[in-house]
């Protein structure tokens, strides 16, 4: 005859929580030797330690219980191994994943150090690459609530909210810039990163010359900063090619302290 254990003792042995041994048996994963018929108190027999240690071991792999609970409804070796590459294939699609999280980290760890350790208001010739962007093009005044037309931006190309952080961008026109109005936004748009996994309706932020500036403050702080970045442009006899681009790199989604705001100016040009 087996030698029989209260749930207590399995408990201890094993190192399992009562309560989980309690949900074993509730979904019939792991159902006791027997139950006393008076005080409900459940045992269980040696010849359960070894389908106990199964399911440890393979909650050790993060298998799903109901997963286990198949496994042990139809037991053999080959239904072993179809669970074990089922896991595996889980296991493999969970680490691109994790992969994908650990860079979208560091694209912005190093966005958001670089922001802070830039040299402010010094205008600068530099050569960027192609960008897909997600963009919602409509006129918006400066005083307005951008959140409103991200969202829309966002349920129209199907974006998590995950994304934004770091990555939302406006634009003036090219019109409104040499008119020297600087109050209205023509677009407001997203950088797509591989990582994001968008691919439809993306637009693209075509490479080349760009003129960049970066200054403490937000849009309502860019005037003076677009006025000498035009100058400059003037004095180097080179032309807009495209309407200007404004960053928020550092804002409330980042810190409660204005003036550690972090704005970058991107004007093209040849």
């Amino acid at each position: 005859m087996n030698e029989l254990f209260s749930i207590g003792e399995i408990s201890k042995l094993f190192n399992i929580d009562v309560r989980l041994l309690r949900h074993y048996d509730k979904i019939s994963l792991l159902k006791p030797e027997s139950v006393d018929e008076k005080n409900g108190y459940r045992y269980y027999s040696t010849r359960q330690f070894e389908c106990l240690n199964t399911i440890r071991y393979l909650r050790s792999l993060n298998m799903p219980l109901p997963k286990i609970r198949e496994f042990f409804e139809n037991r053999d070796d080959k239904k072993m191994l179809e669970i074990l590459e089922e896991q595996k294939h889980q296991v493999e699609e969970e680490r691109k994943r994790l992969d994908q999280i650990e860079r979208k980290i560091e694209n912005r760890l190093l966005q958001i150090e670089h922001a802070s350790q830039t040299e402010f208001d010094k205008i600068e010739e530099r050569t960027l690459n192609d960008r897909e962007i997600a963009v919602l093009k409509k006129e918006l005044s400066i005083s307005d609530d951008l959140e409103r037309p991200i969202r829309e931006l966002a349920k129209r190309n199907s974006l998590h909210a995950v994304m934004f952080l770091g990555k939302v961008g406006v634009s003036i026109s090219c019109f409104n810039l040499q008119a020297g109005n600087f109050d209205k936004f023509s677009a407001v748009f997203v950088v797509i990163e591989p990582e994001d996994n968008c691919g439809e309706n993306l637009s693209c932020l075509p490479g080349g010359n760009y003129l960049t500036l970066r200054f403490h403050g937000t849009h309502k702080d860019a005037k003076a900063s677009y006025i000498r970045m035009l100058q400059y442009m003037k004095e180097k006899g080179y032309a807009l090619t495209g309407d200007p681009l404004e960053f928020a790199l550092i804002d409330y989604g980042l810190t409660n302290d204005p003036s550690k705001f972090v704005t970058e100016i991107q004007i093209p040009y040849k």
